[in-house]
């Protein structure tokens, strides 16, 4: 996940650890049902109608990792239902109009009731999905390890268009003003329309890019495995400018008031002014930083690979708290209410209070759990063990 998902199989394979495999397509797993509805997100500086739920990765179309809308089971919860989808859950889900989008390391997508976990559709693409869906004017957009594109009908996952890149396709798509941008391990940030897949630019960047594009105001923010972080004009791609940030660049940008934050894997939070691409401060961890950062309120919250999770002030950098975790903190963290809700690196989410990092609440799930999404109430998020959780108070 990490940029959010991606980067979690490539380390979790460098390791040899969890390598989950699976019977094709998906199998319910239903108990009771949390409530579900919609709410409503900014469109981010585009003429886009504004986002409805978890629409896309980190909420909104600038990554921010938080809803102002939203409220989580905070200190309290217990699971309200699990779905079986046979097998790895490497990415956050969209939440859409009362409906849980995900997919699986065995290459399926699944639609999921959100109320009682009941399934609606599933699709089966060419290889592992490892990105977050993007869920917009009724369509699902998401990419594969297959190389592929594909733009599914939300209502009954028919297929409207697939798109081939040369590279694997580890990075959530973002779709903003018509417009579906994405990266590709072929090395190139791709532009396509939104309603028929036709392309509309590529920029080849120096290496491949499993990050998810941010898009704020006519510009398309995005890192590369080759170091840098890229500003490109959203209509035609043209570069506004670059930054290096001297390794490579997993972590997906995150964009608020003017500042971009992202990670990178030498160990270090970068902020850097969205305009013209210098630096405002840096602030380094003890591990590579694969989880992409979460903006609220003043703070930046970002995992890294020593454990922890971090609260730094977006102001000068300065460090608020830290909070230990049991593991590897590989997937990106949400900000939910007074609460950051995120994966401890090993079988849990965690509800840290947002002022001081302590532990309020904790979720288990069967084993490693990518990045969670809190929508009405209830905390949604796949799992290692191929399951997806809903999270309810009672």
């Amino acid at each position: 996940m990490v940029a959010k998902h991606l980067a979690r199989r490539e380390y979790l394979t460098a390791v040899s650890a969890l390598g989950l495999g699976g019977i094709a397509g998906c199998s319910g797993d239903q108990s009771s049902a949390p409530t579900d509805g919609e709410s409503t997100q900014t469109g981010e500086g585009d003429s886009t109608p504004e986002l409805q739920g978890a629409a896309m990765f980190q909420y909104d179309r600038a990554n921010t990792g938080h809803s102002s809308e939203q409220t989580g089971p905070g200190g309290s919860g217990t699971a309200q239902w699990t779905y079986y989808t046979g097998a790895e859950v490497e990415s956050a889900p969209a939440v859409v109009d009362g409906t849980v989008y995900v997919g699986n390391a065995d290459g399926a997508v699944c639609a999921i009731d959100a109320s009682d976990g009941t399934e609606q559709w599933t699709y089966e693409t060419g290889d592992d999905v490892e990105t977050s869906p993007a869920v917009v004017n009724g369509t699902v957009y998401l990419g594969s390890n297959d190389d592929t594109v594909y733009a599914l009908d939300a209502a009954d996952g028919a297929e409207q268009w697939t798109l081939q890149t040369g590279g694997r396709v580890q990075s959530s798509p973002t779709v903003a003003g018509g417009t579906v941008y994405i990266g590709s391990g072929d090395g190139n940030v791709y532009a396509f329309g939104a309603s028929d897949g036709a392309e509309q630019w590529r920029y080849e960047t120096d290496a491949g890019v499993s990050a998810s594009p941010a898009v704020v105001d006519g510009t398309v923010y995005v890192g590369s495995e080759g170091s840098t972080v890229y500003a490109l004009d959203a209509e035609d791609g043209a570069e506004e400018w670059t930054y290096d940030t001297g390794s490579s660049v997993h972590s997906s940008p995150a964009v608020v008031d003017g500042t971009v934050y992202v990670g990178n894997d030498d160990e270090t939070l970068y902020a850097i002014e969205a305009t013209d691409g210098t630096e405002r401060w840096h602030f380094d961890t003890r591990a590579t930083i694969y989880a992409s950062p979460a903006v609220a309120n003043g703070t930046v919250y970002v995992g890294s690979l020593d454990d922890h999770v971090y609260a730094v002030n977006v102001t000068d950098g300065t460090e608020r708290w830290q909070a230990e975790m049991n593991g590897n903190v590989l997937s990106a963290a949400v900000v939910i209410d007074g609460f950051v809700y995120v994966e401890d690196g090993w079988e849990n989410i965690y509800a840290l209070d947002t002022t001081n990092g302590s532990s309020q609440a904790v979720y288990g799930t069967g084993e490693d759990p990518a990045s969670p999404v809190v929508v009405d109430g209830t905390l949604y998020a796949g799992s290692g063990d191929g399951v997806v959780y809903a999270f309810a108070e009672e």
